[in-house]
């Protein structure tokens, strides 16, 4: 079983099934609605996938697709295309409580992924609990 939520804890989820197809989608409407640079997803059947914690806002994101979120704090939960909507759903890998139980496999809309993207790895790493240094003051 896998359990996730948003992130002030509002929305909570369980997943009975073992995921299919998890991506990381470059497309103009993942970057978005999520304010990043892509979206991490995977699939499972949708009558496994149930909330189990508060209730999502739901939207239609495209004419062909709805996604939910948390009302509170704006976290995006899952996508669902309408033809497909009662047999699989979306969920997002980060919203898991566990993210690193999934893995994305493969990119899609790789056409729209942003160029800078390439070579992310080769960035210098920064612990999170050291702040960078200040700026010099040059007066």
């Amino acid at each position: 079983m896998l359990t996730g939520g948003c992130h002030c804890g509002t929305v909570r989820y369980e997943v009975a099934a073992t995921p299919f197809e998890p991506v990381l989608c470059h497309c103009a409407d993942c970057r978005r609605v999520s304010g990043a640079p892509a979206l991490a997803w995977f699939t499972v059947p949708a009558g496994d996938f149930r909330y189990v914690g508060g209730a999502p806002q739901r939207y239609a994101s495209s004419p062909r697709a709805s996604r939910e979120f948390c009302g509170a704090c704006g976290a995006q939960i899952t996508f669902a295309e309408t033809a497909l909507a009662n047999r699989q759903i979306d969920v997002t890998i980060a919203s898991l409580d566990d993210p690193r139980a999934i893995r994305p496999e493969q990119h899609i809309f790789v056409r729209s992924r942003l160029d800078w993207m390439t070579g992310l790895d080769l960035l210098p790493d920064r612990a999170d609990d050291v702040p960078p240094p200040p700026p010099e003051h040059r007066g």
